[in-house]
């Protein structure tokens, strides 16, 4: 039975590790995804159509009007696109990035791209840079936390050090999590300020957030729930921990014969990896044995079969 709870144990701890460390991919791929990619918000930019050149084509040009007139300053030339009809203006789309926005090119045939940092106001781009960096820490932050839980699955590592790691990796992947959210609501911020005072020749006419937005919010979600699992996996084997401990130096006094054996470190791998049971009853007499060593180390003996059950 305890071999069966022990083997139920280790399979708990690591799934725990596994979905923790598949969570941070997760966050990882989409934040990289997300910044590279400048599909952050789309919409729509009402231009004027501009004048054909060149030859007449075979089929008509409805992204540009053609004025049969060589001066293009004739005064009948609003009159002419009036009475015949032609619309005068046309919609490009757009599509934003933390680092580029690009429009569709003046013949509707793929996209011009400038930075971003041109289009916004030139009294907010702190605001910008401040997104930027926030991002470049997000995703540091973020991979840091999943190569520490990549190296907590090292079976080379000892108890102490791996809950040093799972530790380490929490907090990183939490400090991500925060930084990734204040980079996307800068973003938002900066993005506001450039619609309503960017310059002329890009204010959209209709737009609205796409799916790189989704993404980046989708990364700050996924990372959060991996720091939340790593975090709660730690404190669950910390409090196991204490409680162990705090049984077998109640019934035991395992404290002092630690510091009598000066075995500080064994003893206190025991402690981890110790049984929650309470530990072997005290002779009927109520004291404890002369021989107190070679007691300790019975007691020593019977939890070393536990190891591995607390923390796996």
């Amino acid at each position: 039975f305890k071999t069966l709870r022990k083997e139920m144990t280790c399979q708990f701890h690591g799934r725990r590790a596994s979905l923790a460390l598949t969570l941070n991919f997760v966050a990882f791929a989409f934040a990289l995804s997300a910044v590279t990619t400048s599909y952050w918000c789309e919409g729509t930019r009402k231009v004027a159509k501009p004048f054909c050149t060149g030859p007449p084509a075979k089929v008509k040009q409805w992204f540009c009007i053609r004025f049969n007139s060589s001066n293009i300053n004739d005064s009948r030339l609003v009159q002419y696109i009036f009475e015949t009809g032609e619309e005068k203006f046309l919609l490009r789309k757009f599509h934003t990035g933390i680092f580029f926005s690009c429009e569709q090119a003046a013949d509707m045939n793929g996209f011009d791209c400038r930075d971003f940092s041109e289009i916004a106001p030139e009294n907010e781009r702190g605001v910008l840079w401040l997104c930027i960096v926030a991002e470049s820490l997000y995703l540091t932050l973020l991979f840091m936390g999943g190569a520490l839980m990549t190296l907590e699955q090292c079976p080379c590592f000892s108890v102490m050090n791996k809950l040093k790691l799972s530790a380490f990796a929490a907090m990183c992947t939490a400090l991500s999590g925060l930084c990734g959210m204040v980079a996307h609501m800068m973003f938002t911020t900066i993005f506001q300020l450039a619609v309503a005072m960017g310059p002329e020749d890009w204010r959209p006419k209709t737009w609205d957030y796409s799916w790189s937005y989704a993404l980046a919010w989708g990364s700050f979600g996924t990372c959060m729930g991996s720091a939340v699992t790593a975090l709660n996996r730690y404190t669950k084997t910390i409090i196991e921990f204490k409680y162990k401990r705090r049984n077998i130096e109640k019934s035991l006094m395992i404290k002092q014969k630690m510091l009598e054996l000066d075995l500080p470190e064994q003893m206190w791998d025991m402690y981890l990896t110790a049984d929650a049971e309470a530990p072997p009853e005290l002779p009927a007499n109520g004291h404890k044995p002369s021989t107190g060593s070679a007691y300790v180390m019975e007691v020593q003996d019977h939890v070393a079969e536990q190891q591995g059950e607390a923390y796996c």
